[in-house]
């Protein structure tokens, strides 16, 4: 199990999420400064994906992160949101 943190600026105050893959299947979460529990995210949209794969790219470059799951995520963003991420390749 491999898990991703990050947060941002609301007009709610700070929120922090979560991403967490295990078995190729990913699950996301959520939650404010203020509140210790964390809530499911059930459906990400395309926003979360691509901030997940902001921080799994940043990860990668610093060698810390696998370019086997920035791949699949690019490959899902295509097909679900139809985003397509040019890759270095390109």
């Amino acid at each position: 199990m491999e898990s991703h943190e990050w947060n941002d600026k609301t007009e709610d105050g700070k929120r922090y999420f979560r991403a967490t893959i295990h078995a190729g299947s990913w699950r996301f979460q959520k939650t404010l400064k203020t509140d210790p529990d964390w809530e499911s995210i059930p459906n990400p949209d395309a926003e979360l994906w691509l901030k997940l794969r902001e921080i799994l790219w940043k990860k990668y470059q610093r060698k810390r992160g696998s370019w086997t799951i920035i791949e699949r995520i690019d490959k899902m963003l295509e097909k679900n949101f139809g985003i397509h991420i040019k890759s270095e390749n390109e």
